[in-house]
Parts: structure tokens; C-alpha cells; sequence
């Protein structure tokens, strides 16, 4: 007889050979190689052993509950069609969107205003409402769009909470990875129903790090390019892999010691950003400003290297306007 964990990844293969065909898909954590239940909750599909280990309950437990599966659900859409030709447009010279982004959007929104119709959204796709006194979900449907596009397998989906500022629940799922990072403030960090935290790396000099370039600061001579050389002198290495998202949660996994990027948006950093801080990381604006999902310089780190980081983004930014 199968002992339970088998059962569990038995289940587990069968699904990822379906391509997640199933009508509702039926969120899994794997908690000490145990199989979690999950419960149905107003026709969401979540894991009850993950709620515990988070200690939610009440309105926590809902966002968790339908953000989860709003994720996954959109997430499964983009799997879907991962790899086949799409249609793209441009909202800029190198930003692009698929239809793919608009289809996931509408799955996202469908669960949020189904169950929360009184919160504001706004969206990387054209949505922003009033946000006055009322939590707020700042969404990115298709982080990693360029990468989505050309079939190179590192987006994700990002779903944040926020309200006057202060993230409140974030939401990163990476369908082709199967990796989904769960935030609720106060009460840590998870990836795939274990609780995660950033690295112990001490120094610069032993650091990995990752950074993106948006298109306003590529020309030649921007000082973008001058951060990224000293970073790589400086550290062990850089990574530039196209989804801030991903990026961000791989710094809470401990996977990354730090980032830094120009021209983010809410969308990019307001899950991200409160996974990272909930696992005990660092996040700020270059000057070392505390992080707000509105600002548009972002440095996060395991919070050992930050001050380091922001030394050279400080000397860069005083050589480059010399």
C-alpha cells in the first residue's frame, strides 16, 4: 500500500502531466513530506495545514484563500499557452504585452471582485480605482511578459494587498516553475507551504545578486549600465533574468543576496516586496528610505549586505552626474 506522501506525489506527477486539465485546480502545500488537506471555502480550494502554520484566521484567511487561487488559476491559463505564438502589442518601445496578460487579468479579477467588491484594484492592464480608506490589490497578471513571449519559462504571476502603503498579503506564482510564494504581514513568509527566510551571505564580495533595466534608462551611457559593472566587479555575481517578481522572492528563498533596479512599479514590488520583508530581508528606496510600493528605486537585500549596496548606488549616482 501507498503510504501517504506517495499517494500525495502520485497525485502531484498526475497533475503536471494533465497540464493542470482539471476544472478547479485544488491548491497543495507540502508541509514535513506530508500531504496537506484542503477545504473548500466559498469554492475555494486551499490548504487548511498552510492556514495553520500561518496562524490566519478570519479576513486573513480569506485573502490568502482567494488570492491563492486566483494566482493558480491565472497561472494555469499562461501554462497553457506558454510556448505557442502570441499576439503581441507595445505600450512603449521595449514593453509588451500579450494577449495572454489581458486573459490572466480577467481570471484574477473575476475572484477578487467576486469576494472582496468593495476593494479598489489596480493593475499593470489599464485599472485603477479609487483607492481611498479601502485595501487596495495591485496586480501584475504576466510578470516577465518579454520572457513569456519568447518562450523562455521565468514569469509569474503577482497579486499584492496593500492599504496607505503598508503591504498587508503578497502573492507570487511562477506556473512553469510550479513555485508560489505567499506573504501575509506579521506572520512570515512561504514558499510552497514552507516557511522560508533570506540568506546569512556576509559580504558583497560573496553575494549573488539580480537586476532588471527598464526602457526610459537604456541609452548609451545611462548610469544603469555603470551600477551593473561595479556590481559586478564588486559581488560574485549578477543575474539579469526579466521578472523583478521572481527576483525579489528568490531573495526571501535565500536563493539571491540582493537587487537593485530603476523604473519599477507598484505592480512589480508591492507582493514581492512584503515577501522579502516578512522573511527578513531588506527593502528600500536607493537612499535607504523605507520601502513604499509607489517608489520607483528599489534596493532588497538579506538586509547583512544592505548598507554596502547602497554605498555604491550613492557613489554611482555622485560619479555619473560628475
Amino acid at each position: 500500500m501507498m503510504s501517504r506522501t506517495e499517494r500525495g506525489e502520485a497525485i502531484h506527477r498526475r497533475e503536471k502531466l494533465q497540464g493542470f486539465s482539471e476544472k478547479k485546480v485544488r491548491i497543495r502545500f507540502w508541509t514535513e513530506s506530508k500531504l496537506s488537506k484542503a477545504t473548500d471555502v466559498e469554492g475555494v480550494n486551499v490548504s487548511s495545514d498552510f492556514i495553520q502554520i500561518m496562524g490566519l484566521h478570519g479576513e486573513e484567511q480569506q485573502w490568502v484563500q482567494v488570492a491563492v487561487t486566483a494566482a493558480q488559476e491565472a497561472g494555469k491559463i499562461l501554462h497553457q499557452h506558454f510556448g505557442q505564438g502570441q499576439e503581441i502589442s507595445y505600450k512603449g518601445a521595449k514593453d509588451l504585452v500579450t494577449t495572454m496578460d489581458l486573459q490572466a487579468q480577467q481570471v484574477i479579477l473575476s475572484y477578487l471582485t467576486k469576494h472582496f467588491p468593495d476593494y479598489a484594484v489596480l493593475s499593470e492592464e489599464g485599472i485603477n480605482t479609487d483607492h481611498t480608506n479601502v485595501p487596495r490589490w495591485v496586480i501584475d497578471p504576466l510578470d516577465g511578459t518579454t520572457n513569456y513571449a519568447h518562450g523562455f519559462p521565468f514569469f509569474a504571476v503577482s497579486i499584492g494587498l496593500e492599504q496607505q502603503g503598508e503591504g498587508l498579503l503578497g502573492v507570487v506564482y511562477a506556473p512553469v516553475l510550479d513555485e508560489l510564494f505567499i506573504a501575509v504581514r506579521g506572520k512570515g513568509a512561504c514558499l510552497n507551504g514552507r516557511k522560508i527566510t533570506v540568506s546569512t551571505t556576509k559580504t558583497l564580495q560573496d553575494s549573488l545578486l539580480a537586476t532588471g533595466f527598464t526602457g526610459p534608462y537604456l541609452y548609451p551611457g545611462s548610469p544603469v549600465f555603470h551600477d551593473f559593472v561595479t556590481f559586478s566587479i564588486q559581488a560574485q555575481g549578477v543575474r539579469r533574468a526579466g521578472s523583478a517578481a521572481i527576483d525579489l522572492c528568490y531573495i526571501a528563498a535565500g536563493r539571491l543576496d540582493g537587487f537593485w533596479e530603476k523604473g519599477l512599479h507598484p505592480w512589480d514590488i508591492t507582493a514581492a516586496g512584503l515577501i522579502i520583508q516578512e522573511a527578513g530581508g531588506q527593502v528600500s528606496d536607493f537612499q535607504g528610505k523605507p520601502f513604499h510600493p509607489m517608489q520607483r528605486e528599489t534596493v532588497a537585500s538579506n538586509g547583512i549586505i544592505h548598507a554596502e549596496m547602497l554605498q555604491i548606488l550613492t557613489n554611482s549616482a555622485k560619479d555619473t552626474s560628475a
